[in-house]
């Protein structure tokens, strides 16, 4: 008798250790489920994605000009120029950077104004260099923020990277939806200063324009035909004057579309001393323009100067108007400080709105507001990575299921018992042991968090029937041997476990050998280390604790007596 076949049989023999081995494994799969709340192990989509470069995304406040846009823009190259790793950058002033996968959805595209940038940074081979672009962009941030930041108040600085997965707008969104724009955007400002001020969130935005005063310059027709004038003399004098105008165009061999001729007054000309009325008047009262009779009239007196306040850009979505906060995570899973900026916002917002939580649907974070004076109605929507990782968790936890249907339905079939084919599925679910130690171990030897990652579902979802088949084949075997070799069921079961641990044992450790390969990739490292340490798991299950539930079914016994009955029938005919 093997060491192992007196070990099973010891252990079925005794119904205290029957029960040790229940109540440790029990103890061992709940243990294991606590990892999540205890955050030893995180969830997350997808873990960083080590790239050869990425984006960094200038927003100076609306209505900036160019040369402070610039001003920004040049301090953060100076920063990332200093870098080793770093081979070039590129700058887009004023505009986005041509289409690349993040900016897909980010909005590069449609970016022409004044008060953007874009920066495209390209790395050194990723294959040839110590740290990940993901790290490489958590250590400059702070950096680049701390110096670049002043130059400008109200400036906005996003470090993008090149995703892992699905390209989304950030990785939260919070969408804040409403008819009354002024509420909207008081709301989405409190929630911008609540998400700043929980940990694990960086780059935190709203994409909305800032509203601000300027000067209409209005050209009033009536004195302009009493002047002798024509509004289109004081019209292009005005673009001539602030803005610049295309005067004509250039053909080119070397292009095929006609070049434009832009005249514009020089910066001196243009600038204005201070921002205010006076200056502005006393800049027309400088501009003169020749009527029909030869006669210069100045430009203040057919020009009527207006203050407003700026048009800001509406956002609709679903046919609800909106404004997007988006916030970048830091190295740490997209729900943890969500959840904790959303408890924030149910203290904070409570004083002056009525607060109704979304059930358990598709939009499970979701916070519908009732003001409680004027009873305006608001909406604070989730989305982005975040609302990915749980639709993808979600999705993979409907097909592991069905997978488990499809599993104990076929079993059922085959063995004609619930009770065994309960016994092979409980086997193959408590792999999930393995699953979670085994990225807690992972995470104890990166330098980065090590997440359990969609990649990781997908792991323990392959594992149900690698698991499954070890049970098969201990149940199956010991049938055979108490069916047609008369065995006890003790014995029987602690022989089989014994024969068939080398086929268990060989068939794991082709699994890890296979699988040690996808464990140092940075997207598929999840999948890797699920299968080591699910297999692992599986295979103590199947040898010790299958076993004990094997001996305690009933469903066994019933095969046997069934077996003996039918045997001494065909005796007695």
């Amino acid at each position: 008798m093997s060491g192992l076949q007196k070990l099973v049989y010891t252990i079925l023999d005794s119904k205290t250790k029957k029960t040790l081995v229940i109540v440790l494994t029990a103890v061992a799969f709940f243990a294991s489920l606590l990892m999540f709340p205890s955050k030893l192990v995180l969830a997350k989509m997808l873990p960083g994605k080590s790239d050869n470069t990425f984006s960094v995304y200038i927003d100076t406040p609306t209505g900036s000009s160019i040369e402070q846009t610039k001003v920004v823009s040049q301090c953060v190259i100076s920063i990332l120029s200093d870098e080793n790793e770093v081979k070039n950058l590129e700058l887009f002033l004023g505009q986005g950077i041509p289409l690349d996968y993040a900016g897909l959805v980010k909005g590069s595209g449609m970016k022409h104004t004044e008060n953007v940038a874009e920066i495209s940074v390209n790395l050194t081979d990723k294959h040839s260099r110590t740290e990940p672009s993901f790290l490489m962009v958590q250590r400059l941030r702070p950096i680049v923020k701390n110096k670049c930041l002043p130059m400008v108040k109200g400036t906005n600085i996003k470090f993008v990277e090149q995703p892992a997965g699905p390209p989304t707008l950030a990785s939260i969104v919070l969408e804040v939806h409403g008819d009354n724009l002024n509420k909207i955007r008081e709301i989405s400002k409190e929630a911008a200063n609540i998400l700043a001020d929980t940990k694990g969130l960086v780059d935190i935005d709203i994409m909305a324009d800032d509203i601000f005063e300027k000067y209409e310059l209005i050209p009033d027709k009536e004195k302009i035909t009493r002047s002798g004038l024509s509004v289109e003399q004081v019209n292009n004098i005005l673009y001539l004057a602030f803005e610049g105008m295309v005067i004509a165009h250039k053909n080119s061999k070397n292009v095929p579309d006609q070049i434009p001729m832009f005249l514009v007054l020089d910066k001196s000309s243009r600038r204005l001393a201070s921002s205010n009325e006076d200056t502005l008047r006393s800049k027309l009262s400088s501009l003169n323009l020749m009527n029909q009779k030869g006669m210069m009239v100045p430009l203040n007196e057919v020009v009527t100067i207006r203050k407003v306040k700026s048009n800001p850009m509406i956002m609709h979505k679903d046919l609800s108007r909106m404004i997007n906060l988006i916030a970048e995570t830091d190295m740490v899973s997209q729900v943890y400080p969500l959840l904790e900026a959303r408890d924030v916002m149910l203290e904070k917002f409570a004083d002056k709105y009525d607060i109704e939580k979304a059930g358990f649907t598709t939009y499970m974070f979701d916070l519908y507001l009732t003001d409680k004076k004027t009873g305006e109605k608001f909406l604070l929507r989730w989305d982005g990575e975040m609302k990915v990782t749980l639709d993808t968790f979600r999705d993979l936890g409907g097909a592991f299921i069905a997978a488990l249907i499809m599993i104990f339905l076929l079993l059922v079939i085959y063995y004609k018992s619930f009770a065994i084919s309960g016994i092979i599925l409980l086997g193959s679910f408590l792999s999930l042991i393995g699953v979670i130690v085994g990225h807690w171990v992972a995470n104890l030897f990166t330098s980065e968090t090590f997440f359990l990652t969609a990649t990781s579902l997908i792991g323990f979802i392959a594992l149900m029937g690698i698991s499954s088949r070890n049970s098969l084949l201990l149940i199956d075997f010991a049938k055979s041997l108490m069916e047609f070799h008369g065995m006890k069921k003790k014995e029987a079961i602690a022989i089989a476990t014994a024969t068939r641990a080398k086929p268990i044992a060989l068939t794991a450790v082709a699994i890890i050998l296979g699988s040690a390969l996808l464990a140092s990739d940075p997207v598929f490292g999840g999948l890797g280390v699920a299968l080591i340490s699910g297999t692992v798991a599986a295979v103590f299950v199947s040898l010790l604790f299958v076993p004990v539930l094997m001996d305690n079914s009933k469903a066994m016994d019933f095969d046997l007596e069934l077996h003996t009955k039918k045997d001494s029938i065909s005796i007695v005919r």
